[in-house]
């Protein structure tokens, strides 16, 4: 029995010796847990993190710096994991100056949509007439019964996009069936109108109750020369919003929209520009259309930034980057950083060799 029982504890010796030989992780350091993204709070200190923390080659960061002010840059900001790395202001603009956002600020239209159809009080499926009634277009009442909330979500909705910025009845006039032609159309904002009716509150109510102050977000909506709705605030209001997004529609723990929706927001919407979403570019696509054209481009839309990457972009350069695979938000807002445009430019391609020569 005696011999039996050292028998037995020699084997479990062995094991035990073995499992520590062949398993080394055992022997080794414990991994750190992953760090958490961060929230800043809606009033107070938005928390820091060094450049050099994250191993970034900040021998580099000079000529980032330069170009941007070379380009007509207001402000710049790199959030990583919800922390400010960079925050820049040029030409007197400041962390409380407004901005606007142009067409950067679609995605907020396309958030907001998203969260009154999580509240019930539409379907994106639904048709636009069910919610304004019908002449809201001129075309005629059987093509304008087709175009639906996605559509305007997806840019496919139909309408002639070469009749200027302005949405009256007579500028919103049919050239093909809703969902067989993509055309980057400011139509887009009749959505405000349907989500007001649908909730049966102001837009700018809705919008502030549900989107702008839980993230802590600051700004107005400003109506422009052309009656549409263009959206105003500081830099760091865009980063929360950006924020918003890399989170997938989680603000420290609520949920502001759900994530199935923003998934979906930020994958193709559409079976003809595939770099688009709701109102959100994509990067890393087989091809993709430009705004005022129907020609189809191969490749992404921005060949220098990461592939996983979906962007916010507005008139005159204002930039919002969403990077999940880098957990970063990087915004830039300013004067057209050469000629004008409605959103990508040449700026897009070399700001990411910039920003690729620090980051990576």
């Amino acid at each position: 029995m005696r011999n039996k029982i050292l028998l037995i504890s020699f084997i479990c010796f062995f094991i035990s010796c073995s499992d520590s030989d062949e398993n080394p992780a055992s022997n080794s350091t414990p991994i750190p847990p992953e760090e958490a993204m961060y929230f800043p709070p809606n009033t107070g200190t938005w928390e820091t993190k060094t450049p050099e923390s994250l191993g970034w080659n900040t021998a580099n960061i000079a000529a980032l710096d330069a170009y941007l002010i070379e380009k007509n840059s207001k402000s710049f900001i790199v959030l990583h994991n919800g922390k400010i790395v960079l925050e820049k202001y040029y030409n007197g603009h400041t962390a409380t100056t407004p901005w606007y956002w142009a067409s950067a600020g679609k995605t907020l239209t396309a958030t907001v949509t998203g969260i009154a159809a999580q509240e019930g009080f539409l379907n994106i499926n639904n048709k636009v007439s069910d919610y304004l009634g019908t002449g809201w277009t001129s075309a005629p009442i059987a093509k304008e019964n087709l175009i639906t909330c996605k559509n305007l979500l997806s840019m496919n909705s139909g309408l002639n996009d070469a009749l200027g910025d302005t949405v009256t009845p007579n500028n919103l006039q049919y050239v093909a069936d809703a969902g067989t032609r993509w055309a980057y159309h400011n139509v887009y904002v009749k959505l405000q109108d349907v989500v007001a009716t649908a909730t049966n509150q102001t837009w700018d109510n809705y919008f502030n109750n549900k989107l702008r102050n839980p993230i802590g977000m600051t700004g107005a909506w400003v109506t422009d020369p052309t009656a549409l709705s263009v959206y105003w605030s500081n830099s760091r209001s865009m980063a929360r919003f950006g924020l918003l997004a890399l989170a997938n529609g989680n603000w420290n723990g609520q949920t502001i929209i759900n994530q199935a929706y923003h998934t979906s927001a930020t994958n193709t919407s559409q079976n003809i520009n595939m770099a688009y979403g709701y109102l959100w570019w994509l990067n890393g696509k087989s091809s993709f259309h430009l705004p005022q054209s129907q020609l189809q481009f191969n490749g992404s839309i921005i060949t220098t930034a990461p592939a996983d990457m979906y962007c916010a972009l507005g008139k005159n350069d204002q930039k919002i980057y969403v990077v999940p695979s880098r957990k970063l938000v990087i915004i830039r807002m300013g004067e057209a950083a050469d000629s004008s445009n409605l959103a990508l430019s040449n700026f897009d391609e070399v700001l990411w060799q910039k920003i690729n020569a620090v980051v990576n």
